[in-house]
Order: C-alpha cells, then sequence, then structure tokens
C-alpha cells in the first residue's frame, strides 16, 4: 500500500508556506491552494469510516464566497457536521509537511483511534457548479484508490442535497429510515411533505427566487417538477439561475449579498411589492424580502424564520395537547437582533439559547430539545425533531378534528423540514406552509417585531487568530483592554449591543452593532470597527 499511496499524495502536493486550519465551514480558501489538501481530506474519511463502519460523506462547495475560492468539508453519517475531534485530526492530515510525512500521519492516526486499515469503508461526495470542483475531485478519487476505500461520485448537487444522502443511505433498512438515497428521492420526500402540510390550503402569490447564480437554480427548478401546481398553487419564477458563466456565482445575488448589503439584488430589477427570496451559492440559507415605493427595502432574516417557525410550531404542539410532554427551545448566535431574542423569549414563552457562530453549536444545542429550532441571522438553520416528538406525533390518539388536524400537520411538517442542516429549499416550503395555514402575507409576517436598527462590518486585520471571546463569542478575551474599550462605547448609544468576533473563513474580524436608530447603529459599528483596526493593524 505504501507505494501506491506515496505514487498518489506525489500527484496532490501541498502548497507550501501555509497552515491550514478545518473550521465550521471545513477548509475554504483559493481554489488553486486546495488540491493536496482535499486529497488529504479523502484520506481522513476513509479513515472515518472505517472507524465508524459507516458512509461518510465530503461535499466540495465554497458556498456564498466569490467565484475563485473553493471548499472541502466532511459529512457525518447522520447528515450533520463532523464531529469536533475529528477536526483536529483533519488540521493534523492537512499540515503533514512531505509525502512520507503524510503517510507516517495517516497510519499514526489509524494505530492511535484503533482503525483496521483493512476493513471496508464508504465515501460519497459531490460538488457545486464551480469549474474548479472537476480537479478536486479527481483528487479525492485519487485518496479513495491509494487506500482502497469504495467511493461513489454523486456529480453536481446543492450541499443539503448531499448530507440529506449521506443519511439515507445510513439509516437505511433501519427504524429511523429517511428516505431514499438519491438526488430523486429528495425531490419526492420535500414534495410530498409540502402537499400533506399545506393540508389542502393554497400559496397566496407567486414567489420570485433568487438562486445566486449557483447550483440551487437548476435543482429548484427539478424540485418543481414534482409540486403538483393545482392543488399547491405554488408559483415560482426563478432568478440569477446562470451556471454556465461561472464568473456570477455570488454576483450581487444571492441570500449573504442580501443579508450584508440590506438591499435587493440589483438584477433583476425589483418588482415593488413582489414576494422575493435568496438562496445562497450552495442552497443552504435563505432570506426573503419585498421592496416597497414607500417604505423601501424590507428583509426576512434567520431571525425572522426562526421566530416565525418556533410560533407555528409551538401552536400546533398545544392543539396537539403534547405542550406537556415536549420541550421546545430556539437556538440563536451572537448575530440574532436583539428584538427576535425578546420576543421569543417574552411573547412565544419558549426558552432561548444562544452559542458561538457556526451551525455545528446550533446544531448539538438544539438536539437537547424535542423540537429544536436554530437559525443563523444569515439564513442557515433548521429545525429538529426528536424519535421522541416524531413518535407523540404518530402515536398520540386524538380526542377530538382539531387535535387530529394539529398532529397531522406536525407529523407532516417534521418531514419537510430537513433534519440533516439547513436546507434554503426545504425552509422556504416551511415558510411557505406557515404563511398558507396563517393566510399571511410578508408584511404580516414582519409585523410580528420591530427589528433594531443593526450593522454588520468586516475589518481586514494582520492576524485573526489573536482576536479570541468568550460568552459564546459576544466578549472578547483578547487582544486585551479591547472589550473594555467596545463596552464603554457601547454605553453611550440607547439599546447599544456590539461585539467583534474572528471570521471563520476570512482573516477579517466581523463587527456587528444594533441601537435604537439606525444613524446610531451605523456609527456605533464604525466606532467599534475603528477599534478593532487600531488593536488589530
Amino acid at each position: 500500500m505504501d507505494a501506491k499511496f506515496l505514487a498518489a499524495s506525489e500527484k496532490h502536493p501541498i502548497v507550501e508556506g501555509h497552515v491550514f486550519q478545518y473550521g465550521t465551514a471545513g477548509f475554504r480558501m483559493k481554489a488553486d491552494l486546495l488540491d493536496g489538501v482535499t486529497f488529504r481530506v479523502g484520506l481522513l474519511a476513509g479513515l472515518r469510516s472505517r472507524k465508524l463502519n459507516s458512509t461518510i460523506g465530503i461535499m466540495i462547495t465554497a458556498s456564498h464566497n466569490p467565484f475563485p475560492d473553493n471548499g472541502v468539508k466532511v459529512v457525518d453519517p447522520s447528515g450533520d457536521m463532523l464531529e469536533q475531534e475529528w477536526e483536529a485530526f483533519a488540521t493534523q492530515l492537512v499540515n503533514a509537511k512531505s509525502h512520507d510525512d503524510l503517510l507516517k500521519t495517516y497510519k499514526e492516526l489509524a494505530s492511535k483511534l484503533k482503525i483496521d486499515l483493512g476493513a471496508p469503508g464508504d465515501v460519497i461526495y459531490a460538488r457545486d457548479t464551480r469549474p474548479s470542483g472537476r480537479k478536486l475531485v479527481a483528487a479525492l478519487s485519487d485518496a479513495f484508490e491509494a487506500t482502497d476505500t469504495p467511493y461513489h461520485d454523486c456529480g453536481i448537487l446543492t450541499t443539503p442535497q448531499l448530507h440529506y444522502m449521506t443519511r439515507c443511505i445510513n439509516t437505511s433498512g433501519t427504524p429511523q429510515a429517511y428516505g431514499e438515497p438519491t438526488e430523486e428521492g429528495y425531490y419526492k420526500k420535500f414534495a410530498d411533505a409540502f402537499v400533506k402540510a399545506l393540508k389542502g390550503r393554497k400559496v397566496q402569490g407567486d414567489l420570485i427566487v433568487d438562486c445566486s447564480n449557483g447550483v440551487g437554480g437548476p435543482k429548484l427548478s427539478q424540485f418543481l417538477k414534482h409540486v403538483p401546481r393545482d392543488k399547491t398553487g405554488f408559483k415560482v419564477k426563478i432568478v440569477n439561475d446562470d451556471v454556465l458563466r461561472p464568473e456570477l456565482l455570488n454576483q450581487e445575488s444571492g441570500a449573504d449579498f442580501v443579508k450584508t448589503k440590506q438591499r435587493a439584488p440589483p438584477s433583476p430589477k425589483p418588482v415593488p411589492g413582489a414576494r422575493y427570496c435568496s438562496f445562497d451559492g450552495d442552497a443552504d440559507r435563505l432570506i426573503y424580502y419585498w421592496t416597497d415605493p414607500d417604505t423601501g427595502f424590507f428583509m426576512l432574516d434567520g431571525d425572522r424564520i426562526s421566530s416565525l417557525a418556533a410560533s407555528f410550531i409551538a401552536d400546533l404542539v398545544r392543539s396537539a395537547g403534547l405542550d406537556q410532554e415536549l420541550r421546545i427551545g430556539v437556538v440563536q448566535t451572537a448575530y440574532a437582533n436583539g428584538a427576535s431574542t425578546n420576543y421569543i423569549e417574552k411573547h412565544l414563552q419558549l426558552p432561548v439559547v444562544c452559542t458561538p457562530t457556526g451551525v455545528k453549536h446550533l446544531h448539538h444545542a438544539a438536539m437537547k430539545f424535542d423540537i429544536g429550532c436554530y437559525f443563523e441571522a444569515n439564513g442557515h438553520g433548521t429545525v429538529l425533531f426528536s424519535i421522541d416528538a416524531r413518535r407523540a406525533f404518530r402515536d398520540t390518539e386524538p380526542q377530538s378534528p382539531a387535535q387530529k388536524d394539529a398532529l397531522d400537520t406536525l407529523a407532516a411538517v417534521s418531514d419537510l423540514v430537513n433534519q440533516t442542516v439547513g436546507d434554503a429549499l426545504s425552509d422556504m416550503l416551511l415558510v411557505e406552509v406557515i404563511l398558507a395555514h396563517k393566510k399571511w402575507s410578508l408584511k404580516d409576517w414582519a409585523t410580528t417585531y420591530t427589528d433594531l436598527p443593526n450593522r454588520l462590518v468586516k475589518v481586514e486585520v494582520a492576524n485573526k487568530d489573536a482576536f479570541t471571546t468568550y460568552d459564546a463569542e459576544r466578549r472578547l478575551e483578547n487582544p486585551p483592554g479591547l472589550q473594555d474599550k467596545i463596552d464603554e462605547c457601547v454605553k453611550k448609544y440607547t439599546n447599544g449591543r456590539a461585539f467583534a468576533r474572528a471570521s471563520g473563513t476570512e482573516n477579517a474580524c466581523r463587527v456587528y452593532a444594533e441601537a435604537a436608530t439606525r444613524s446610531e447603529a451605523d456609527e456605533l459599528a464604525a466606532r467599534v470597527a475603528e477599534y478593532v483596526n487600531q488593536y488589530g493593524s
């Protein structure tokens, strides 16, 4: 094996002078740095598959990042993120300096983790529409061939589709079987659940979906072929779906653009009053919005989706008579608007937990509830239903037609929401179901609470690792003295709140600020950004 391993490794050298770190997004950077990194991630996935005797997934994507970037991340058997302990093993393998060092590290990891390298393994992988993905999947296949790891190339998929397939394969034939492990199976599962969750109601009004010129465009188009328009009333117009010109990917479009710029994509020109939503480049984030000729742009982000879903599901649980049995909770990050937290805790009377940024943190916190609703403000999130919750929906004997209706709707909604990871397509269907049940427009949805004006600013720094945090990333531990400066500044603003944290994907710090007025929020963000710049230069 050694000669075959070393020959394959030599085809995919690591770029010298770089230290690579596995993070929330896996390894993500300029695509021309990734060939050797991806080969080594393939080695790691083979080890993990053999350790767990399960299928492991790998997704090649850079999500909302610009076209020249790409990334590689590992998907665990249940369809969630790579176990945190293994992030360190990934970092260790990728930073092995020579081909001989890599082989030695690989064998040492196998020995330390008691992995039989002769055991069967299995890895599936997919990529988004970036042309650089073709070369990277070739590096993966070389890693699997070199280590005799069985593998399957799933082609071009959204990130949530690859997560879905990984879970389906690993639960096949068990009581927790999740679905058919194919792209077609994905479409059928969520289309069927959509029809059932609507309960005969119809979606009101057309929806324009901006797909950021990424993989979500063609996949949404495929999905819609499975949705009976006569039964659902669901009329969708897909825009920004040009995947033939890769340089357009995430260019002035998509969920990240809408969230960070707080305005609609300029193309196609926004139609006042029309209903819009945006996916990001790999279709795991969702943002809703509309424009009004008088009041301008209004955005319904992850906080809004989270509170809408939690409110709807909590009402159904009460109607089903399960509110004493099932514990419902909402998980947020420090980026959640303070008004949304207040609304969920005070009005909905549901507990809110704050975790560090990154879906892996929210996902694990949400799993502690029977029904855990988590969304980052950027629109990435889902609702997790425990085995006990799903059993209660199925086995509770209804005592009235209203209770039966609530139980049936909860069962359909738990099938409708992609349980593996945030999924823009599945989350969009959930929003449409809730609005149809409530007979709400986007403006009705927006009246539930008033966001505190906020601003997010990116500050380029010399070394992002010099900025370390605690208290779910809401306070800075390092550099010394910077948090005191921020605290002093925040006191000067009504309803002021601000924090700074290192970016997970760029050598920069992100500054978030909110206050009672737009001008105060902008000013607070600018002042904190100045302090970060002073300490980070």
